[in-house]
């Protein structure tokens, strides 16, 4: 099997749960991306051969496996937690998405000026834990950093560029159907 020798690289990343975007910050994520967009197949199968599926986003690549009953409710765990930061992202401002940019003021800003919003934070505690808006606001981002959604782009201005995978947390929740049982009572 003829896989690049970039694989090692790719697969730390994702490993971690972390997506590879077409439009992250950094050279290298980039880079990689055009590997695995070159490779893709081949990839594909070399990873299926250790137990994950390469998945393809729309600008974005992740891994995915079939998991035990345990894992599956960490899995469900983490899916509410991107719920929230959905919701809070997209009350914050409804155009954040892939290129949106911002900066931890201006979410304190518009927090302290939206009671909406601020009720999200606080409902956020067990991603974003105890403290002022500034220490919490720092929590989410972090939380957001760790997922792959959001790099930072300026360190200067500590200005944070949304990624592509934030596609992915949206299209988890479109995808979600709710039926109403209670017409069955």
């Amino acid at each position: 099997m003829n896989v690049p020798k970039q694989t090692g690289e790719i697969y730390e990343i994702l490993i971690k749960g972390n997506f590879i975007c077409s439009n992250s910050v950094l050279d290298n994520v980039r880079r990689l991306y055009n590997v695995i967009e070159d490779n893709f197949e081949h990839l594909s199968e070399y990873f299926n051969a250790i137990g994950f599926n390469l998945e393809q986003g729309d600008e974005f690549y992740y891994f995915s496996r079939s998991e035990q009953r345990a894992e599956l409710e960490r899995k469900l765990d983490t899916a509410f937690r991107w719920i929230d930061i959905v919701d809070f992202c997209k009350a914050y401002d409804n155009a954040f998405g892939s290129g949106f940019r911002f900066t931890p003021a201006q979410l304190e800003v518009k927090i302290r000026l939206d009671a909406g919003l601020k009720d999200k934070l606080e409902i956020m505690k067990k991603i974003t834990g105890d403290g002022s808006f500034t220490e919490r606001i720092k929590g989410l981002i972090h939380e957001m950093e760790k997922y792959g959604i959001v790099e930072m782009e300026n360190e200067i201005l500590q200005q944070y560029k949304v990624l592509s995978s934030f596609k992915y947390l949206e299209q988890l929740i479109v995808s979600i159907q709710v039926t109403d049982d209670s017409d069955k009572l």
